[in-house]
Formats: C-alpha cells, sequence, structure tokens
C-alpha cells in the first residue's frame, strides 16, 4: 500500500497488558467519527461508514450526524445545553479518539461543522473534546481533496488542544468515482489509504488518551 495521501473473570491468571503512554494495548478503543456534512449521500459521511468496516479488532467507531443542533448562542448556553447538543455532546464524552470528516465549502469547512464544534468546545478547557486525539479526513467530488478546508480545521482542533495525527492525510478526490450509487467505497486504493489511516491512528489514541 502506497504511503501518499489520497486525492483517499472466572479466575483466570492476570497477564499484564503491553503499554504505552496512555491506554493499555487491550482496552478496546471508542472513536467518535463526525460528518461535516448534512447531505443525505455525502461522500464525507460514507468516508467514515468506510473507515468503520475498516476498523481493527478492538476499535468502534459511532457515526455522528449534526442534523437539528441549533446555531450557537452563549445566551441559550447559559440556560442550560439544548437537548440535540447535549445529545451529541454525551455521545463524544466517553470516545477516546476522534475523526473529522469534512466536506469544502468555499475554501473551508462548513458552517455546521463549525457551528458543532463550537457547542462541542465548552466550556473552554473542559469541553468534551478537549485533549481527545483527532484525525481528519475528506472527500469531494473536486480535484482538491477538501485540502484548503482541512488547513482551517488544524487551526480549530489546535486551539481546542486536540492532538492530531498529521502523518496521514486522507484528501479523497474525484469522490463520485470512488463510491457506488449505494454509498459504499468501491476504490480499492482509497481503501487500503484508510487501513493505513487505522494503522496510524490507533497507535496515536492510545499514546495520547489518558490512562
Amino acid at each position: 500500500m502506497s504511503g501518499a495521501a489520497v486525492h483517499a473473570d472466572g479466575g483466570a491468571p492476570f497477564h499484564r497488558a503491553t503499554e504505552t503512554k496512555g491506554l493499555l494495548m487491550t482496552d478496546r478503543l471508542k472513536i467518535a467519527g463526525i460528518s461535516g456534512s448534512l447531505r443525505h449521500h455525502s461522500y464525507n459521511t460514507a468516508s467514515l461508514h468506510a473507515l468503520g468496516e475498516l476498523a481493527p479488532d478492538g476499535v468502534e467507531l459511532d457515526v455522528m450526524r449534526l442534523h437539528d443542533l441549533p446555531l450557537f448562542d452563549q445566551d441559550v448556553e447559559e440556560q442550560g445545553w439544548p437537548a440535540p447538543v447535549q445529545a451529541l455532546r454525551d455521545r463524544i464524552a466517553p470516545a477516546d479518539g476522534l475523526i473529522i470528516a469534512t466536506p469544502e465549502y468555499n475554501y473551508s469547512i462548513p458552517g455546521v461543522l463549525k457551528n458543532a464544534i463550537d457547542w462541542l468546545s465548552r466550556p473552554e478547557g473542559n469541553s468534551p473534546i478537549f485533549n481527545k486525539p483527532v484525525a481528519i479526513i475528506g472527500a469531494t467530488p473536486s480535484m482538491v481533496g477538501t485540502a484548503r478546508a482541512q488547513a482551517h480545521l488544524r487551526d480549530i482542533v489546535f486551539y481546542n488542544g486536540l492532538p492530531l495525527l498529521a502523518t496521514q492525510e486522507i484528501l479523497i478526490a474525484k469522490a463520485g468515482e470512488k463510491f457506488d450509487v449505494e454509498g459504499k467505497l468501491t476504490d480499492q486504493d482509497t481503501r487500503e489509504h484508510l487501513v493505513k489511516l487505522w494503522d496510524a491512528f490507533v497507535p496515536w489514541v492510545r499514546q495520547h488518551s489518558p490512562a
């Protein structure tokens, strides 16, 4: 597989697990996958589902959509989290890491994704996403592969203290040629790159998540 970016107790004896800086190697991982697109046939949501299919043993990917979130309003925040916001925060909080899939609109990320991050980043320094390891992917019918949107998203995750896996860029260009009409990823090269993402992201999460 190429390393290039895609343009894609019952009394049993105790055995000490291999250990990294954070989570034990035997701990199961729960990853939250956030799609920045509301479109029913979104390539980015489909990319997350493909990642879920390709997840290694012991890893669960929970794919989340951002429908029904109100616009961020600090006056509303001070009265309590709206129900859709609370529901999203409750799903994100127990996750060991995040994978964000973003389209590219007007050289940047969609407003719905920025709005969700605004809700999830509160309170600053003690939010559900603070300090969670993150990877970024993106899919688009264009030639650029969401590179400009991902560049903006890197700034946002950096400000929120999320350790970013920067070594595996997944930029799925010409997405219409790589998914079938049912949204299944059929391009083998892209699938191989998603496997390489897991190969890098799983140890990244174990290293950077709290023990």
